[in-house]
């Protein structure tokens, strides 16, 4: 899933009434972390910098709090069924512990969520985004029959643990029925950890190989505590969380996808299964369907800029003198060493290549059409070595 970047800076890192605290919270400011209001609760955007965080988990391991995401249960007679009514979503192949993107459409197929879904032994557990988790929960409650029930996991903790080092810092910590190494990209199981029950997946959203991590929260100081003391791991902001998902392609919600944006124009047709594009029987199917057959009227590209500057959300996009699109996400490439963005263009300017202009604050800026990711992924895919 992605997540939605809206933060609000609190320079004197005092707690306000308005955001909630997540159980790191007294652990976060603790170890420095600079606290803003994000998602509704207060959150570390960044330790020692965001382009050290950044770096450092590209090159080792990045510990991430992502507690404020929803993680939700649905389990029931026919509740296999019941979401693929709800979800563009094959379940028929998603094996137990497999782990599947998928996203929450309105009827005219607009995106309200992308989130993952993954099969557990007698239901099936949703991880969604933090700011949208309580209207995902209306909208899925109102569209799944009595027979199914939905639990939001409000008690358990969720982090990240990413980078070419993690499974170094995480495999000498857990125990249980089968090795951590069992696990390739976008399978879970369940492990003890620190002697606490932890499920683990082996997903994230920084291109890296990495876990996803699921504890209760009663539970949290000391498995963070545990994680962070092996010297590969270091605690990360949201900051660098960010620039990091921007390299690895991955797009954000609430600004590069929106309900005024269809799968098609988003370029996430991974997300629509090959089943359910021949069957149907999604919210929102007949306009998706007419779109993947016709080709939509824009679509997302990553785009490089020259210079230094970095374009940001809202930025025009210029063909000529003619405005054909926007900037939704931006910024510098730390890995890179220069300015990245997405943005939606116009469909026929967005083969590789393109020669376009951003427009950033009335100074142009030339930009190429690049293909996504900007970095490449590092997933540990299975039968990888």
């Amino acid at each position: 899933m992605s997540d939605t970047y809206k933060i609000s800076p609190d320079e004197t890192g005092e707690a306000q009434a308005g955001p909630l605290t997540l159980p790191l919270d007294g652990w976060h400011r603790a170890r420095g972390g600079r606290m803003v209001a994000f998602a509704g609760y207060w959150m570390p955007v960044q330790y020692e910098g965001i382009i050290a965080e950044h770096l450092w988990t590209r090159t080792h391991a990045g510990f991430f709090d992502v507690s404020h995401m929803g993680q939700l249960y649905i389990a029931g007679e026919g509740a296999e069924a019941a979401i693929e009514a709800v979800l563009p979503i094959d379940l028929s192949t998603l094996p137990l512990g497999g782990v599947r993107y998928s996203l929450l459409l309105d009827d005219n197929g607009g995106i309200l969520d992308d989130l993952m879904v993954t099969r557990w032994g007698s239901g099936f557990y949703l991880v969604v985004n933090g700011a949208t988790k309580h209207d995902d929960i209306a909208h899925l409650r109102a569209s799944l029959p009595d027979a199914v029930s939905l639990t939001h996991l409000a008690d358990s903790a969720l982090f990240a643990l990413q980078g070419p080092e993690a499974f170094a810092a995480l495999a000498p910590l857990v125990g249980g029925e089968h090795p951590l190494s069992a696990l390739s990209f976008m399978r879970g199981a369940s492990f003890t950890l620190g002697g606490v029950e932890a499920w683990i997946s082996r997903s994230g959203y920084t291109g890296e190989d990495g876990f996803e991590i699921a504890v209760p929260a009663e539970s949290a100081s000391v498995i963070a505590d545990l994680i962070c003391a092996q010297p590969q791991v270091k605690p990360i902001g949201l900051g660098a969380r960010d620039s990091l998902r921007l390299e690895a392609g991955l797009p954000l919600y609430g600004h590069d996808m929106t309900p005024d944006v269809d799968p098609v124009s988003a370029d996430l047709l991974f997300g629509i299964n090959k089943r359910r594009r021949g069957d149907g029987g999604f919210p929102g199917a007949d306009r998706i369907l007419s779109l993947i057959d016709t080709g939509s009227v824009t679509r997302r590209v990553g785009l490089v800029l020259e210079g230094r500057m970095a374009a940001r959300e809202g930025a025009k996009v210029l063909w000529g003198e003619a405005e054909v699109g926007s900037v939704t996400s931006g910024g510098f490439s730390p890995s890179l060493e220069k300015p990245i963005a997405m943005a939606t263009v116009a469909a026929e300017l967005a083969r590789p290549g393109t020669q376009l202009v951003i427009d950033v604050r009335g100074r142009k800026i030339a930009a190429t059409v690049t293909p996504m990711p900007f970095v490449p992924h590092r997933y540990h895919r299975k039968g990888a070595a």
